[in-house]
């Protein structure tokens, strides 16, 4: 059974509760990721910033994201996943709750982040494609194109 540890991605970064969205921005492009967690000084997650949530709550409405902070907008109650656990559960847990990337913890401390492409990688094609074979549900919600 392999667990998130084994295939995490490790040495994540957190951005402070207390750090502008203008920072946020800039470590995001630095770093070349979409999402970070929010993390206190001690490095326990109580958030999760997404580019997404910059674009949509803060500068498509014209708000200065010099004023803003990471904690203001960023997701609270961010879903995360222990390290030791086994990977079908992060497959579950990302189902279930709609997400492709979870902060790893080991006692409420981040270690690591886990995303849909981690879990590729790291299995054969046909075991990862019986684990995920439902559509997830947001994925069915997005209308047909038209012709």
């Amino acid at each position: 059974m392999t667990t998130v540890r084994e295939i995490m991605t490790e040495g994540a970064q957190c951005l402070g509760e207390h750090q502008s969205l203008e920072e946020a921005a800039q470590k995001l492009k630095d770093l070349e990721v979409g999402a970070l967690p929010i993390c206190l000084r001690d490095g326990r997650v109580i958030g999760l910033l997404t580019e997404r949530h910059i674009v949509r709550k803060c500068v498509a409405i014209g708000t200065d994201p010099s004023h803003v902070t990471a904690g203001e907008i960023g997701e609270d109650e961010p879903v995360t996943i222990a390290a030791d656990e086994p990977v079908e559960g992060a497959i579950e847990m990302m189902s279930t709750h709609q997400v492709s990337l979870l902060p790893v913890v080991e006692r409420h401390t981040l270690v690591g982040m886990l995303s849909e492409a981690d879990i590729a990688r790291s299995m054969p094609g046909q075991r990862f494609g019986e684990l995920v074979e439902e559509e997830p549900t947001w994925l069915r919600q997005i209308p047909e194109p038209p012709d």
